[in-house]
C-alpha cells in the first residue's frame, strides 16, 4: 500500500506543486516556478494538442479524479472482505454501544 500511494500520490504531489507555485509566481530564484515559465509550458502544451491554454488544466485534474476513482476501485475490489469484515464489526460496536431504549429511563 505504501508503494502505491508513493506511486499514485507522488506525482500528483509534484504536479500540484509546480502549478501552485508557478500559478502565484512564487519562484524562490527557481526559473522553472516563475509564471513565465508556466505560461509557456501551456502555451506549447496548446499548440501540441490544439486547444486553448486555459482549458489544460481542468482537463488534467478531472483525468486525476477518473485515474484515482479507478484506481482506489481496484483497490477496494481487492481488498472487498477485509473491508466488509471491518464493516461489520463497526456495525456490531455500534450496535452493542447503543442504548436499548431511553424510554425506560427513571
Amino acid at each position: 500500500m505504501k508503494y502505491l500511494l508513493l506511486f499514485w500520490a507522488g506525482p500528483i504531489l509534484l504536479l500540484g506543486s509546480w502549478y501552485y507555485l508557478s500559478l502565484n509566481d512564487m519562484s524562490f530564484g527557481f526559473f522553472m516556478l516563475t509564471r513565465k515559465t508556466h505560461d509557456l509550458v501551456f502555451a506549447i502544451y496548446g499548440n501540441v494538442l490544439g486547444i486553448a491554454p486555459e482549458s489544460i488544466p481542468p482537463l488534467v485534474m478531472r483525468a486525476i479524479a477518473v485515474d484515482s476513482t479507478v484506481l482506489f476501485s481496484l483497490v477496494a475490489f481487492r481488498r472487498r472482505k477485509q473491508i466488509a469484515a471491518w464493516w461489520k464489526a463497526r456495525q456490531l460496536q455500534g450496535v452493542a454501544a447503543r442504548p436499548e431504549s431511553l424510554s425506560s429511563a427513571p
